[in-house]
């Protein structure tokens, strides 16, 4: 993970930057600001059940658990949190980005880490309404039906991980969501939402977070 550098964007909040890729986790415009717009309020809220069951697609550095933690600490909603990381973050590296007092939660900090760094795929022990699993697995390799209500879609971008934006992998996620569920993403590339129409979602481009005109939706009616 050497070639991971933290930093800091526009909100004040940190990313990692991957300097051989030349790729930033998050928006430079703001890493929470994003995560907030595309993951919780288009897809978290946007289901608004009093339990979800929630699909990570690129863990990263756990921005969007930690946000969709706090949801469920503030007597939100409860969540059921599966994860796909196949390079999860190291505890160093999130130590220095510190999320937690970013969002001003310091007191999440030592059970964030630990379920950030699970050296097993068991769930964790459920804590303040989520119960969390990693998977270490590609979303190539993902074989699930109807397990889940939202869809975090938050991988490296097209041109940089072309592999993750195929018909494929958007016919898995068709497959794991519940209908009614929804799929959310942060790309708005008009060869993303004709694939992901293809794989059988109802795509709407909704407005983008800061520094990005719009963002897609995907839903499985």
């Amino acid at each position: 993970m050497a070639e991971l550098v933290p930093q800091r964007t526009a909100d004040g909040s940190l990313t990692l930057r991957n300097a051989a890729l030349d790729e930033p986790y998050h928006s430079l415009h703001g890493a929470v600001q994003e995560s907030t717009h595309v993951f919780i309020k288009a897809g978290l809220e946007f289901v608004g059940r009093p339990h979800v069951d929630v699909l990570e697609v690129g863990l990263g550095t756990g921005l969007n658990l930690l946000l969709t933690w706090i949801r469920c600490l503030e007597g939100k909603c409860t969540v059921n949190y599966t994860a796909l990381e196949p390079f999860p973050v190291t505890e160093p590296l999130l130590a220095a980005l510190d999320h937690c007092a970013d969002l001003a939660w310091p007191g999440l900090h030592e059970p964030f880490i630990a379920r950030m760094t699970v050296p097993q795929q068991e769930p964790c022990e459920a804590l303040g309404g989520l119960r969390f699993q990693l998977l270490q697995q590609q979303v190539q390799e993902f074989q699930e039906e109807a397990v889940a209500d939202v869809i975090y879609f938050d991988a490296f971008g097209p041109p940089t991980q072309p592999e993750m934006w195929t018909l494929d992998v958007f016919q898995r996620m068709f497959t794991a969501l519940r209908h009614g569920g929804v799929l959310v993403t942060y790309c708005a590339k008009g060869e993303v939402r004709r694939t992901m129409q293809q794989a059988g979602f109802s795509v709407e481009r909704l407005p983008g977070p800061p520094g990005k005109r719009e963002m897609l939706r995907g839903r499985k009616n």
